[in-house]
């Protein structure tokens, strides 16, 4: 249930009005999670989205940035983005057993995508700074250097809506993640 103040899309005023808006023309709906932060802060909603757009941008494919949301997400137990990210994996290409393994961090069978879950697990579950064989090792895998930025991109992207939803505790309006 919703801890922070939150108010309607139809509510909404001025600058959450704005950009609730611009998500329903854009998606149709507006998922709860931005409804929570767009309530308190239109200005935080936008940055979000500013990163997503980013990342829309960068060198990393969509599978890419949906693994890497799976396995931060499973790392910091937040299930609404389990759920968003499930669907958006899903239509990223991903099937249903290589999302399980991504977020037990588990060998899917692409080497690629198993260093980058083993960097992304690395740099989220640690402190310090991150081994280097760690960073050779998804360089090896195929990871170029700007893919690497791009990762850490997303790393910050998800953390931000992790953290809110864990705060706001945001009902989830999307199928729930499967559990592990």
């Amino acid at each position: 249930m919703n801890r922070l103040h939150t108010t309607t899309v139809a509510e909404a005023t001025g600058p959450a009005a704005e950009v609730f808006g611009a998500i329903k023309r854009a998606l149709g709906v507006v998922p709860n999670a931005y409804v929570g932060i767009g309530s308190n802060s239109p200005v935080a909603l936008a940055a979000a989205l500013e990163l997503d757009a980013a990342l829309k941008k960068g060198s990393l494919p969509a599978r890419d940035i949906e693994v890497i949301k799976l396995a931060v997400s499973e790392l910091a137990g937040c299930d609404y983005c389990l759920a968003a990210h499930t669907l958006a994996g899903r239509r990223a290409g991903l099937t249903a057993e290589a999302m399980l393994q991504v977020r037990k961090g588990e060998a899917t069978g692409d080497a690629r995508t198993d260093a980058l879950v083993t960097f992304v697990r690395e740099v989220v579950g640690t402190r310090g700074t991150v081994p280097e064989a760690v960073v050779r090792a998804v360089q090896a895998a195929g990871v170029t250097d700007a893919q690497i930025a791009d990762a850490l991109l997303a790393i910050a992207s998800i953390t931000f809506t992790n953290l809110f939803n864990r705060v706001h505790d945001t009902v989830i309006d999307f199928p729930a993640a499967p559990a592990l």
